[in-house]
């Protein structure tokens, strides 16, 4: 009778490979233009002798700054964000080995002794007697032989929900590592920030020293004193605002680090600092399918239509098996003597008639598998407006820097001739004032500038779907 068993088996897992009632999948058009988008704020995009695309770039090769790698390096081990999405990777792939666990029959050992002794008044032959049963087998219970594919639906499900997750850790880590690089280049700005404005204020003192003097021998009137002070006490009010900003950068790098970054691995300012790779975003937009967010999509899309085919069927019968097999004696010492052989063979079968629960099941499926078709195209159009963001900031932002020096320069010129006119009495102090908070302002959007060029960079490789290698 074992071998009948096991033949029944046989048959039984090769027959759940005979059917399976999800749609099949193909990958929608993608809703957004082969191109990148052309006009005067892009640089015309094509391919550049010497610079590389995202696809040829690794995470080590486009961050050239010794210091700022380490600091990438802490963040991926230490970062406690990363590890949630790295344990929920793990828990995908569990579930996963469940689901696809239910394909297979689960095989029980069993044992048992049973022994009662019956008193004469309540045995038939009026006397007493002790009654003994022992047995031991294999055994397999309610296995549903999933002709189908029921089950294998849902692993499928199962397997396209863990890929997702997968490719989900991948954009967190992408985040993560363009995250920690631009705050380390705030930081460097915010540092020259502080730098810029300490030397303001020292400047401005020895101003308002100055003008103190003269003043005090009736060279200079008191407006002009009250004037130069109000921009030492600004100069003042900023050396602290910049202090602030540049211990909330580092306490914002230490968070991305997961643990307190080093004073030797820290900026100075953006002068010391290594900046990126320039690379190119290719010719064709389809490297944004490449992007692990536009994959968790895509594989989100794929579950919805294997639940689809978990849903379809439900609407047809579901066939169980309980078997067993094994030996049985009224004595231990005859367990396993001739004649001893049990076995039992109890499959079963449900058809379905009516249950409106299963209608709206697959109403439901159906209707997930339109959300996730919309979720994935949204993420490919979501993803190229970035790019394009990105895009156009890169065509524009060398220009507003060369105009922004250039301002710098002009307004530095206009402080030093306003200075030296005000010394030699030609002018009043309110030219050199004007000119004093214009190089300031202009020296702080300088500044800006630089860091927005450098953020841009680690945006550009990060919405192409770089920093996951």
């Amino acid at each position: 009778m074992m071998a009948r068993v096991l033949i029944i088996l046989f048959l039984a897992l090769h027959l759940t490979g005979c059917a399976i009632l999800a749609p099949k999948y193909t990958r929608p058009p993608a809703p957004i233009p082969k191109k990148w988008p052309k006009g005067k704020a892009y640089k015309s995009v094509k391919a550049i002798p010497g610079v590389p695309t995202v696809k040829d770039l690794n995470l080590s090769e486009f961050f050239t700054d010794r210091k700022l790698k380490k600091i990438i390096a802490m963040s991926l081990s230490n970062n406690l964000d990363l590890r949630l999405a790295a344990l929920n990777v793990e828990r995908a792939r569990a579930l996963y080995g469940v689901r696809r666990a239910e394909l297979f029959p689960t095989v029980n050992a069993t044992g048992s002794a049973y022994i009662e002794r019956v008193p004469a008044d309540l045995s038939p032959t009026g006397e007493s007697t002790t009654e003994e049963k022992y047995s031991v087998g294999l055994g397999i219970a309610s296995w549903e032989i999933d002709f189908f594919g029921r089950i294998r639906s849902l692993k499928k499900k199962a397997l396209e929900e863990y890929l997702a997750t997968d490719e989900a850790r991948r954009s967190v880590q992408i985040s993560l590592v363009s995250e920690v690089a631009t705050a380390y280049f705030t930081l460097a700005a915010d540092r020259e920030n502080l730098k810029l404005a300490r030397n303001t204020l020292k400047t401005q003192q020895e101003t308002y020293n100055l003008i103190r003097q003269q003043y005090e021998v009736g060279l200079a009137n008191e407006l002009d004193l009250r004037r130069v002070q109000t921009q030492v006490d600004k100069a003042k009010g900023d050396v602290a605002r910049y202090t602030q900003l540049v211990a909330q950068d580092q306490n914002a790098l230490n968070l991305l680090a997961g643990a307190p970054v080093p004073e030797d691995l820290l900026p100075r300012d953006l002068a010391s600092v290594s900046p990126p790779r320039d690379i190119s975003p290719g010719l064709s937009s389809e490297v944004l399918l490449l992007r692990p967010d536009i994959i968790a999509a895509e594989h989100q899309l794929k579950a919805a239509y294997a639940y689809i085919g978990a849903a379809r069927a439900a609407f047809f019968p579901r066939i169980s098996l309980t078997t067993s097999a094994g030996r049985a004696s009224d004595e231990l010492s005859g367990l396993f003597s001739a004649g001893s052989g049990t076995w039992n063979f109890a499959p079963r079968i449900v058809m379905p008639i009516f249950d409106a629960r299963t209608w709206a099941a697959y109403r439901v499926s159906k209707a997930q598998r339109e959300i996730a078709l919309a979720q994935y195209q949204r993420a490919i159009q979501r993803a190229f407006r970035e790019v394009a963001d990105t895009l156009a900031v890169e065509g524009t932002v060398d220009d507003r820097l060369l105009a922004q020096q250039s301002l710098v320069n002009a307004i530095a010129e206009t402080y030093r001739l306003s200075l030296a006119r005000y010394k030699e009495g030609i002018d009043s102090y309110l030219s050199v004032l004007d000119a004093q908070r214009s190089l300031f302002a202009a020296q702080e959007g300088l500044i800006r500038l630089r860091l927005a060029k450098l953020a841009n960079q680690i945006r550009l490789y990060a919405v192409l779907g770089g920093g996951a290698k």
